[in-house]
């Protein structure tokens, strides 16, 4: 009877699965080969020599951690991922902070001119980055930071999207949390920072997350505002490198690998909240 029973089950489980299912998950399984082909020909070219470069095999014959000691061992590459890690963690948490704040008080405050100043804000999605690099350039031009710090971060410290994003997340935060805050005696200040922030945890994940990527690989702005190798960022180091080295392809992948571990460090930790988003997200839809 139980093996009866165990075989009908196994049959009404196949034939619950449609074959609509069967397609979505061929065609996701197929897309993510194709997604994830290039990241193990880079990881693959890491670990070969010269002689090898150009064998499409995915697995080397005599694979090699001399690429890494060549890299690690150059100076200029610690230097160039320490200016990358600077730059996005220091604008993640600019980005976390500022859009944060407008995006409450686009979303929790009434006043004269509120939504003009949404409208404006969202404006400026339409621009293209290309056309604000000029007045980028002549305003860290005006202000002395041209190959500084401050230059290479000052257009992203404060984006469009991320407060419109938080302003949307801000809309769900129930006003009965907020009003009571004020009337157990807490400013507006402290109601953002410890009732209507913890709410919105999964936003600012997904905000820290796009812009710690976007910064982490930004190559046009970096390459522009800097003139000395000491402050180039890690995108426009190995583009440099790769010329010094006539296009040293095994080179060349060892850095971009090397490149992916605090992006694959960020995914990993945030990952679960961009998940709580995406549903958050639905449900408000």
């Amino acid at each position: 009877m139980s093996m009866n029973a165990a075989t009908l089950d196994h049959r009404s489980s196949f034939r619950s699965v449609r074959p609509g299912q069967v397609i979505a998950w061929t065609l996701l399984f197929l897309g993510g080969i194709v997604m994830i082909t290039p990241i193990l020909f880079m990881l693959s070219t890491s670990l070969k020599d010269a002689s090898q470069v150009y064998d499409l095999r995915l697995v080397p014959e005599s694979p090699t951690l001399d690429n890494y000691i060549t890299v690690l061992s150059d100076g200029r590459f610690l230097r160039w991922f320490l200016n990358s890690l600077f730059v996005a963690v220091a604008v993640t948490l600019s980005n976390v902070f500022f859009d944060s704040l407008v995006g409450y008080t686009l979303a929790k405050f009434r006043f004269r001119g509120r939504y003009f100043i949404f409208i404006a804000i969202l404006s400026t999605l339409m621009i293209p980055t290309e056309m604000l690099v000029i007045p980028w350039y002549l305003m860290a031009s005006s202000f002395g930071w041209i190959d500084t710090y401050w230059g290479i971060m000052f257009p992203g410290m404060m984006t469009a999207f991320g407060t419109f994003l938080m302003k949307q997340f801000f809309e769900t935060v129930p006003d009965e949390f907020l009003e009571a805050a004020r009337v157990d005696g807490l400013n507006e200040f402290s109601i953002w920072w410890r009732v209507a922030m913890p709410l919105v945890t999964p936003a600012l994940s997904a905000l820290a997350i796009f812009t710690f990527l976007g910064n982490w690989t930004a190559f046009f702005w970096p390459l522009i505002v800097t003139n000395s190798r000491e402050l180039y960022t890690l995108p426009v180091g190995l583009s440099s490198f790769a010329v010094e080295q006539a296009i040293q392809w095994e080179m060349i992948m060892t850095g971009a690998s090397l490149a992916t571990i605090p992006t694959l460090f960020v995914f990993l930790l945030l990952q679960r909240y961009i998940v709580r988003g995406v549903m958050l997200a639905g449900l408000k839809g």
